[in-house]
């Protein structure tokens, strides 16, 4: 700590960090021997986060993150798209498909940010706000893929054909119609994927190592 920062502040967000890791919540007595103080300041820092809905606690005593975390976390899109555009205007242009940033919401796959190349005859309409389960279209089962690859399982998403870092499906979401995705790799709080998605009955080899790289820039523009 520094004569320039809240060690209170510090405290709380430290506490919001360790409740975000654990599915089953944590006692104050857990955070106190977590945190390195003593159960008084859990106690203040408790009440604080759940007067801001940030932190609730259940009926046996056990703190959880709080509903009012959604809330902040909705204003995340806005910069997180900001941030990926550049990267997908040039993506879109150079493939010369539609380019999209997906993120994680919940079950499903959600389309933050969709650049559509402007020198082709037709691409495919892609909108953001699109959501479908991730378990469907290269976006989402690229994300899948990533878990997959920090928890190894025995078999691969579904149908999808995967290279080496991209995913590539054809007609999941729409009939006729191509994707490719590469996951967001290395930047805390955001699991993700960019991607296009094309009329063509086979995505040409150079795509996938495209969106590998548009991947890349994304997150490095996030980091």
């Amino acid at each position: 700590m520094t004569a320039e920062t809240s060690q209170t502040l510090d405290r709380g967000l430290r506490v919001l960090k360790l409740l975000a890791d654990t599915d089953h919540g944590l006692t104050v007595t857990e955070l106190s021997h977590k945190l390195g103080v003593n159960r008084t300041v859990v106690y203040r820092l408790l009440a604080t986060l759940e007067q801001h809905a940030l932190v609730r606690r259940d009926l046996g005593g056990r703190a959880r993150v709080g509903l009012g975390v959604l809330g902040l976390g909705r204003q995340v899109h806005p910069l997180v798209r900001e941030a990926a555009m550049p990267a997908l205007r040039s993506l879109a242009e150079d493939i010369g498909a539609t380019a999209h940033l997906t993120l994680v919401d919940g079950a499903e796959a959600l389309a933050v940010a969709v650049v559509e190349p402007t020198w082709t005859d037709y691409h495919v309409a892609y909108r953001a706000g699109f959501r479908h389960p991730l378990e469907r279209g290269a976006a989402g089962k690229a994300i899948l893929s990533a878990r997959q690859q920090a928890q190894p399982q025995p078999h691969p998403v579904g149908d999808a054909v995967e290279g080496p870092g991209y995913t590539l499906t054809h007609g999941e979401l729409e009939a006729g119609a191509c994707g490719a995705a590469a996951p967001l790799l290395g930047v805390t709080g955001v699991e993700g994927s960019v991607g296009v998605v094309m009329l063509a009955d086979v995505v040409p080899e150079r795509v996938g190592t495209r969106v590998m790289e548009a991947a890349r820039e994304v997150a490095e523009a996030l980091r």
